[in-house]
């Protein structure tokens, strides 16, 4: 099993880099049967956006904080627990997003797709899902979609739900929303497309991020799920992804 190994600029996974290149040899990406990523959260998404249309599936070990996406770290046994591990398959965000100065942007985003408001002024956002208006006026400090995967991190922080991986649905997340006042977001068929529209956006200023690709001063944004982008994530049985997202709505 020829292995890639990448880490993250620190110094703990660029010594756990180094030893299990000596212990298991490396080969780059390209020619990888897999690619183990050693850092944290962060890295995973980096590293799996980097591996888009490659067709390899990616087995991270944290040597980072919270680790959430990651397996535990082990030098031993590495080929063994591959062998055994369980694949876990993603489908990114696609964001088309519309600048005021008429550029548009496209990005994929694996965890969310967030709208932030860039002033001291409350956002101003309408939603539209499939081409109907549902929100005329959500007034905010922002708003997100949130794919399965990501519904345990920044949608998790904002109130919404925690989404197990088999549920095909999204979130709709609204951040510190002032109006309406009783609206605390919905899950969305994933087929759902979503359209956000800024309102007076020339006093009003929002900016959309996909996971950390960042446009500024947005009109538009579209999001919706992109099914022919598949990304394979290895996980060892006893702590999978899928038991991890459901241990996360018990968790104290």
């Amino acid at each position: 099993m020829a292995l890639a190994f990448v880490a993250a600029n620190t110094e703990e996974a660029r010594e756990a880099q180094k030893l299990l290149c000596e212990r298991y040899g490396s080969v780059v990406p390209t020619r990888a049967d897999v690619i183990v990523a050693l850092g944290g959260d962060g890295y995973m998404l980096e590293t799996l956006r980097a591996a888009i249309g490659a067709g390899k599936p990616i087995y991270g070990m944290n040597r980072g904080t919270v680790g959430f996406l990651m397996n535990e770290f082990r030098e031993e046994g590495l080929i063994e627990r591959l062998q055994k591990a369980q694949p876990v398959t993603l489908h990114p965000l696609r964001m088309h997003a519309t600048c005021r100065d008429g550029t548009r942007v496209e990005g994929l985003a694996i965890n969310e797709v967030s709208l932030f408001r860039a002033s001291a002024q409350a956002a101003k956002i309408r939603i539209s899902v499939d081409g109907r208006e549902r929100l005329a006026e959500l007034v905010c400090d922002g708003v997100l979609v949130a794919t399965p995967a990501g519904s345990t991190a920044y949608n998790l922080s904002a109130h919404g739900p925690i989404i197990p991986l088999g549920a095909n649905v999204l979130a709709l997340t609204p951040i510190s929303a002032f109006r309406p006042r009783r609206w605390r977001g919905a899950l969305l068929p994933r087929g759902a497309v979503i359209h956000f529209e800024t309102i007076r956006p020339e006093k009003r200023p929002v900016n959309a991020v996909a996971d950390v690709m960042e446009v500024h001063d947005v009109v538009e944004v579209e999001v919706r799920e992109d099914r022919d982008v598949e990304l394979t994530v290895l996980y060892d049985p006893e702590h999978n992804l899928e038991e991890r997202v459901l241990m996360e709505q018990f968790a104290p």
